[in-house]
């Protein structure tokens, strides 16, 4: 039994043993400020629930934008990115590797593709699919290395992968059903 419990939990939670206060603060720094960075980006393009249909008696064909709901995303990006948090948080409190150093830059271009994809939105279907697709194969990276240095953070980010694999099909398929139909209002 530790000393202090509540450093143990911390411990545990984070694969923290031996390293310094300093050290988890640091990890925790960058790895949630990684991810808000992210969550920001998200939270910049989200489009307004809240849409008023104009009536007029002039009928301009107007094409209806396909998306997603934004509340299933809104649902379960949270979650998510609060294992790929503690994902990383755990990776970088692992014993330095090259292993370690390659999970870390592997982490940090899947956080980096998260930004540019969700900057993107769904007005840029195009940049926005193949910034999504990169992002598959890099977390897909990661979770192999990560693997190799703390099992318990690849199991983390599988659900990332799995749900950034199904957002794709649903990206991909949303644009291409969109492409051919117009809607007149």
């Amino acid at each position: 039994m530790p000393a202090n419990p509540l450093r143990g939990a911390v411990d545990s939670l984070a694969n923290s043993r031996g390293r310094s206060a300093r050290h988890i603060l640091l990890g925790v720094g960058l790895t949630v400020g990684a991810v808000a960075v992210s969550a920001l980006a998200a939270r910049m393009n989200a489009a307004d629930e809240e849409v008023y249909e104009i009536y007029s008696d002039y009928d301009e064909p107007v094409v209806a934008e396909a998306k997603p709901p934004s509340r299933i995303f809104a649902t379960l990006w949270p979650p998510l990115f609060m294992a790929l948090t503690l994902s990383g948080l755990r990776i970088w409190n692992a014993p330095r590797s090259p292993a370690r150093t390659q999970a870390l830059t592997l982490w940090g271009t899947v956080q980096a593709l998260n930004a540019v994809w969700m900057a993107l939105g769904p007005r840029r279907l195009g940049g926005q699919l193949a910034a999504a697709i990169a992002s598959l194969g890099t977390a897909a990276a990661y979770v192999w290395r990560a693997r190799q240095v703390d099992p318990p953070a690849a199991n983390l980010v599988a659900p990332y992968v799995g749900w950034i694999g199904f957002a794709n099909v649903l990206s991909e398929g949303l644009g291409r059903k969109a492409a051919p139909e117009q809607t007149l209002h």
